[in-house]
């Protein structure tokens, strides 16, 4: 994995945090990031005991005493995304029940985010269900990394902290010996997103219009901006069948781009999505390690990122009472 380097964090020496020893806990949704972010911070992982009975219902054992301490539970909601979230849920009720000070949730993947409103009658809201269960669960804190939707923050009824990789991205696009750039949007929903890397690339903005006739399809309508002879960086949250990303870097080769990069934070890839971004005019699919990221869909063109360092360092903010804000001034 390719990562930024960034200095070791280190806890400052302030005053004691009122609710005790920082402590790291992990699910099995993400095993790996979570070995690197107690690296980063130099806390061993406390060993939760998770087990499966022969009925699939999962069982917790914390193995340390997690009383009066300040507890950071690492377990992104990905594939299998039921089971990661009740698992995420039980270990929040163990915490809680074991009288730990304050418990805080880090979810460097929010699974169902793409179901945070009601776009026709009689849908769920599931975005906020989740929510509800995670603080209901235990959580005092929730910690989350690029969310489908930035007003997915606002359904949490506890403090959230909400993280950004398009630093750690752009820093790696950066030296990729980019000519004449352009940032693209692939939809209206990530408007935002683009206009944040633009800046950091000091690029300018095209912006891609496409209708979904259903969930997982989307059709490409009109492209507003210049991308003729320009390396093309086209930024979304996630990459999930790789269809949408595909039809796009299809249409800016139509209009002359020279490279197209893909900036994504979460690799979700579900079956079929990296042999079909491997076949499209893609030069590059830039991810992070949010969601694992098995090693036969690594390799060209996908590079997969280390959050880990950035996670560490607003962990540790959050236990020093520190903003983690400035990490984005």
């Amino acid at each position: 994995m390719i990562g930024r380097p960034l200095p070791a964090v280190e806890l400052a020496e302030v005053a004691s945090p009122p609710w005790g020893e920082l402590k790291l806990l992990a699910g099995t949704a993400n095993p790996e990031l979570a070995r690197l972010i107690s690296e980063e911070i130099g806390v061993p992982l406390t060993d939760p005991r998770v087990r499966r009975f022969a009925d699939g219902e999962i069982d917790v054992k914390i193995q340390d005493s997690m009383r009066g301490h300040d507890v950071f539970v690492i377990q992104p909601t990905c594939h299998p995304v039921n089971e990661s979230l009740m698992e995420l849920f039980i270990l929040l009720d163990a915490l809680r029940r074991a009288s730990a000070a304050r418990i805080t949730a880090v979810i460097p993947y929010f699974g169902y985010a793409r179901k945070e409103r009601k776009s026709q009658p009689r849908e769920p809201i599931s975005a906020k269900l989740m929510a509800n269960f995670i603080t209901l669960a235990g959580a005092n804190r929730v910690l989350l990394m690029d969310l489908h939707t930035e007003a997915i923050e606002g359904f949490f009824d506890v403090p959230t902290d909400h993280l950004t990789a398009h630093k750690i991205l752009a820093h790696h696009i950066q030296g990729r010996s980019l000519g004449r750039c352009a940032v693209v949007a692939p939809d209206a929903g990530g408007a935002k997103r683009a206009e944040n890397m633009a800046k950091l690339l000091k690029a300018p903005l095209v912006f891609v219009y496409k209708r979904r006739p259903h969930d997982d399809a989307a059709e490409i309508l009109d492209m507003a901006g210049d991308v003729e002879g320009r390396d093309c960086v086209v930024v979304d949250d996630m990459v999930t069948t790789g269809g949408t990303v595909v039809q796009v870097a299809d249409a800016l080769r139509e209009h002359g781009a020279s490279r197209v990069i893909i900036a994504a934070t979460h690799p979700v890839f579900t079956p079929g999505a990296v042999e079909r971004l491997r076949r499209a005019p893609i030069d590059e699919v830039v991810v992070t390690n949010s969601i694992p990221v098995p090693s036969e869909k690594q390799g060209p063109p996908v590079t997969v990122l280390s959050v880990a360092p950035l996670l560490a360092e607003a962990i540790v903010r959050v236990h020093e009472n520190r903003s983690v804000s400035e990490l984005f001034r």
